[in-house]
């Protein structure tokens, strides 16, 4: 049996032992019945959603709001938006609100917060949350590497992590699989594309796995000519034909930099190799991504781009439930168009793909880097088309380490940060 990231399942009642057996042998990381759900011990499920005032938070609320009670707002947190996260405590009556930015916190009348909800501040404040007993699923959805030290927190104390922040694999992924071994964590994956994957992969065995594909939308630049990616402005970059995201994750998806970052955190999820990994541009977004099985068959998952639908996924998993999210209009023409992606228009791709073949210290370096290089651009201080080399040079300059401790990561995080600040200043 392969070592993946820990899946649980519930099997319904009706289930006998010998079934329950025979379906823990089609995938490694389906091994354990699921913790009781709210129709099991007559209560909702206390959500913490970390980044709260983000376009995955928002979305993860209105999916707490539109359940009925089933699903509560347990914890709230934010960074810098520290009066939404005020508005926000007083329409969802949390316990806890975590305002990450101590200095933005010092702005806000924090005496207008509902009884009974507690503040807490910096990432002390969140790796509380993040662990507290009380507790049952931490959707992770602060963007960047600031979201590691929660999720870590969380995945030690054995919780389920829904993670929405892929940054967290791509710098610590074997660190993070290996403690939630131990733990017993739970990690269900929120990324669209990881969502999709989860869903279809239950159609076979680990044998029979050939490949999964992700899907990319090409971002707004998927026609664009080399030479006119040099002259890119941060209002195109900006401009996703499909998604409504942050401005990082756009700037990620426009270099395809999300997709080299979702190739390291599949290797991690599902205990793949890169070989096994395949990209192809898919510029509509419906079909959200597929597994290859060694028949020939295809499994996909198909819906509108609309995030909370995994989501919902991962904070009711197993069950599926009515939702709030868009559906696909059976009634109406439907186009579904795949190339295969423009390797010299997308050098991201091939970083993504170095990085889950090496392992070690690569995803940090490269997580770091770009993290560094989309801030330069977005400050008007590195052009569109020097992200991707600046992050390239970072990889072929550190010191590789095959088995970096955590400590070790986040040296190598800061020294990347440090290597793209020649660019910046160049």
């Amino acid at each position: 049996m392969r070592s993946g990231v820990t899946f649980w399942h519930r099997h319904r009642v009706v289930a006998t032992a010998a079934c329950y057996k025979r379906h823990n042998r089609r995938f490694p990381h389906v091994l354990r019945p699921a913790p009781a759900t709210e129709e099991m011990n007559g209560s909702s499920k206390k959500i913490a959603v970390l980044g709260a005032t983000g376009s995955i938070g928002r979305s993860t609320l209105e999916v707490i709001a539109a359940s009925g009670g089933r699903l509560q707002a347990w914890a709230l947190s934010a960074h810098g938006r520290c009066e939404e996260l005020l508005a926000l405590a007083q329409q969802f009556r949390p316990a806890f609100v975590v305002a990450s930015d101590e200095a933005a916190a010092e702005q806000v009348d924090w005496s207008q917060l509902p009884a009974n909800c507690q503040l807490l501040l910096g990432t002390s404040g969140l790796d509380q949350v993040a662990a507290a007993e009380e507790l049952d699923v931490l959707l992770a959805a602060i963007v960047g590497s600031a979201g590691l030290s929660s999720t870590w927190a969380a995945v030690q104390a054995g919780k389920t992590v829904a993670l929405a922040n892929k940054e967290t694999l791509v710098l610590a992924g074997h660190l993070v699989v290996e403690a939630a071994r131990k733990s017993g964590a739970t990690i269900l994956p929120v990324d669209s594309e990881h969502s999709a994957i989860f869903q279809a992969i239950s159609a076979g065995k680990r044998q029979e796995l050939r490949r999964i594909v992700l899907t990319a939308s090409g971002g707004p630049f998927l026609n664009r000519t080399l030479e006119e990616l040099a002259n890119v402005s941060v209002e195109e970059a900006l401009a996703h034909p499909n998604w409504e995201m942050g401005p990082k994750i756009t700037v990620d998806s426009a270099t395809m930099m999300n997709k080299a970052l979702e190739i390291i955190e599949a290797r991690w999820l599902f205990d793949l190799t890169a070989d096994e990994i395949s990209v192809v541009v898919h510029p509509q977004s419906i079909v959200h991504s597929m597994v290859e099985f060694v028949d020939g068959s295809v499994i996909a998952q198909l819906s509108p781009p609309d995030m909370k639908l995994p989501i919902q996924y991962a904070l009711d998993y197993p069950d599926r439930r009515p939702g709030v999210a868009e559906r696909l209009d059976w009634t109406a023409a439907l186009r579904l168009d795949f190339q295969p992606p423009d390797l010299a228009r997308f050098p991201a791709l091939e970083l993504g793909l170095r990085a889950a073949r090496t392992g070690g210290s690569t995803g940090a370096v490269l997580n770091a880097a770009n993290e560094a290089a989309v801030a330069g651009f977005l400050e008007g201080e590195l052009r569109f088309n020097e992200i991707v080399p600046a992050c390239a040079a970072a990889v072929d300059n550190h010191e590789f380490d095959p088995s970096p401790s955590l400590d070790a990561l986040l040296r190598l995080d800061a020294w990347a940060r440090e290597e793209v600040s020649r660019w910046v200043c160049t």
